[in-house]
């Protein structure tokens, strides 16, 4: 018998970066200065991340490219690693993403699926919601309660080996 599921999700949107509170556009303006930081000789898309530790500090990462295909890495991936390498005890709170480039200036932009799956997995690992926020270069802010918003669907190993 064929039955008909639905997945949502829920998120806010905001007109400019102005119309957030003090901590998430301090966090969001890191990422856009991470962003500059970016090695993107061969897509010219710059991508600044940076994530907020509940103890108020802030680690960032770009994306770095590299002419051996696919061994760059993105920005949310390069923040999160370094987060989890370099603070592996404290919480994740929120990451900020920013994404230039000319021919997206009024699209917003997403996490690619393997950030997304890495995203998941951190939120997963601490059992607490990261918030997750997006800008484009014309301000314009998406924010997301949980990873999972952006991967429903996520795979989730630990739920499968607890079965």
């Amino acid at each position: 018998m064929k039955e008909n599921q639905n997945i949502s999700i829920q998120y806010s949107s905001y007109s400019h970066i102005s119309d957030l509170d003090d901590e998430d556009i301090n966090l969001l303006k890191n990422a856009v200065e991470i962003s500059n930081d970016a090695y993107a000789p061969y897509s010219e898309f710059h991508v600044g991340a940076s994530v907020l530790l509940k103890s108020g500090e802030i680690v960032s990462g770009s994306n770095q490219e590299n002419a051996a295909y696919p061994s760059g890495l993105c920005a949310e991936r390069v923040a999160m690693f370094a987060t989890s390498a370099n603070h592996r005890d404290k919480e994740m709170q929120t990451i900020a993403i920013y994404a230039a480039s000319e021919t997206t200036a009024k699209k917003q932009i997403s996490p690619c699926g393997s950030c997304r799956q890495v995203l998941v997995e951190y939120e997963v690992k601490q059992n607490k919601n990261i918030k997750v926020l997006l800008m484009n270069s014309s301000k314009e802010v998406w924010e997301f309660n949980s990873c999972r918003d952006l991967l429903p669907l996520a795979f989730d190993f630990t739920a499968l080996k607890k079965q």
